[in-house]
């Protein structure tokens, strides 16, 4: 990968990031908010609820969007609107006595710009690199989801103790240079492209879902159970923390980062790896989903011992990475440029909806038992690990790579035949350029013999004619 590509990465891999803040970083400064407001327990919880919801329902038209236009014009535009509504919750707390409604309006507009970030920044990754470039560069952005879930329960503690509101203030901050950052550093294969009519693009749609619909809803499902398991489980911990071992605040945090962080490496290695593998995605995230079935199976029975129990966190962790990071891979590889937007942007819908779900089922399962509460996902991710076995098929995924990889060659060699020709590159410069001069020479000399002739010509006749004039 050249150092232009690592730029490229850089960037992308900063939109992922910003996402993950938008709900983790507030949920240490919510206590202080329902007091300072005055709020209920109910009101307070809307803060998630009114980002999450948005943002779940606003991605398919994003992703339809990247389709048409280009990623980096959706991209760029929802970074800016996710760091606006965070001004808008600001200036309302700095303004009104009673802030509250306008705080709500500034998260509904950070969930519409949380739409067009990290799915189409996957699609667009995606779309710039291939072979096994793809796969680092998924990994890493998948790495950086999970490192803003590891720092944001800590960064949202410490921003707190300035003041609760501070937290708003961090989001304008961050979005402002990273949408700098991607408008000048990525290049979007799409922005050239004519888009096909919405006619065609439906059609086009219908038919990989035709076609591929139960292996991409397969893994639409792995990836839910995935992210459903991960967070319901941290609702838990978090919970058992304080009743159990009355960890408050950073350092609850703290524990909480461990499984986060096992994921996150994870899918920075699995990334790595999987590159030279490409044709064990499958077996990855089966394997992944039996790690997170086998951790969970265990927790109950070992939940007093908490050396085990959070051993077990860390495996179901790296279960979690690899399952993520090799979903990405191989959903963005099913299916072609112009329909991947929409493609990502569904998965990335049903991601959201798996964390939004973890915590109240993993609540309710609470008031039962610690049996039901962990077996009950085990019970998912081992279904979910046999759908994947059945039905994700690998073929899908290096026929799209093979003629992705094809495309990608075949416009590069047009575009380096036509930058030759116009002499735009090293080889039209050093080849054409100096023949094309030579010819522009030698057609001003031709030129100027021709003038040459015609005038002694001119001059021959005119002479003549004088001495005709003369015998006269």
């Amino acid at each position: 990968m050249d150092m232009k590509k690592k730029f490229t990465l850089a960037a992308l891999a900063g939109v992922p990031l910003i996402m993950v803040l938008g709900n983790s970083m507030l949920i240490p400064v919510l206590p202080k908010m329902k007091s300072t407001l005055d709020i209920t327990q109910f009101q307070v919880s809307l803060v998630i609820t009114l980002f999450s919801v948005p943002a779940g329902l606003a991605i398919p038209f994003a992703g339809f969007l990247s389709d048409r236009i280009s990623r980096k014009k959706i991209i760029v535009p929802a970074l800016i609107l996710y760091g606006l509504g965070g001004v808008v919750a600001l200036l309302g707390i700095w303004l009104m006595e009673k802030p509250y409604y306008v705080i709500m309006a500034g998260r509904v507009l950070q969930g519409i710009g949380a739409a067009g970030t990290a799915p189409i920044a996957m699609a667009l990754s995606s779309d710039i690199f291939t072979s096994s470039d793809r796969s680092k560069s998924l990994g890493l952005l998948e790495a950086s989801n999970g490192l803003g879930k590891v720092i944001s329960p800590i960064f949202g503690s410490l921003i707190g103790m300035l003041a609760w509101y501070a937290t708003f203030f961090v989001f304008p901050v961050l979005c402002v240079p990273t949408a700098i950052a991607v408008w000048f550093l990525v290049q979007d294969p799409m922005t050239n492209k004519k888009p096909k009519s919405v006619k065609n693009y439906l059609s086009a749609l219908k038919k990989i879902f035709q076609g591929k619909g139960v292996h991409l809803a397969s893994a639409f499902f792995g990836g839910s159970i995935a992210l459903f398991v991960l967070f319901g489980t941290l609702f838990f911990l978090s919970d058992h923390l304080e009743q159990k071992y009355n960890l408050f605040g950073v350092r609850k945090g703290l524990v909480l980062a461990i499984p986060v962080l096992a994921s996150s490496s994870t899918s920075f290695i699995t990334g790595m790896i999987t590159g030279k593998k490409s044709n064990k995605y499958k077996f990855f995230v089966v394997g992944g989903l039996i790690l997170i079935g086998i951790a969970n199976s265990v927790i109950p029975f070992f939940i007093e011992n908490i050396y085990i129990f959070i051993a077990a966190l860390v495996v179901g962790g790296v279960g979690s990475g690899l399952v993520l990071t090799c979903l990405n891979t191989i959903i963005t590889g099913s299916v072609s440029m112009e329909e991947r937007g929409m493609i990502t942007s569904l998965y990335g819908a049903v991601r959201f909806f798996g964390v939004a779900i973890g915590p109240p089922v993993f609540g309710i399962l609470m008031e039962i038992s610690n049996l039901a509460t962990f077996l009950t996902p085990a019970g998912l991710a081992f279904l979910a690990s046999v759908g994947c076995m059945l039905f994700v098929k690998q073929k899908f995924i290096q026929s799209q790579n093979q003629s992705t990889s094809k495309e990608q060659e075949q416009d590069t060699m047009g575009k380096k035949i036509f930058d030759t020709l116009t002499m735009k590159n090293t080889i039209g410069r050093l080849v054409l350029r100096p023949k094309t001069a030579q010819l522009k020479k030698l057609k001003d000399k031709e030129e100027i013999i021709k003038a040459e002739f015609a005038g002694s010509q001119k001059e021959e006749k005119t002479s003549e004619e004088f001495a005709g004039q003369e015998k006269e």
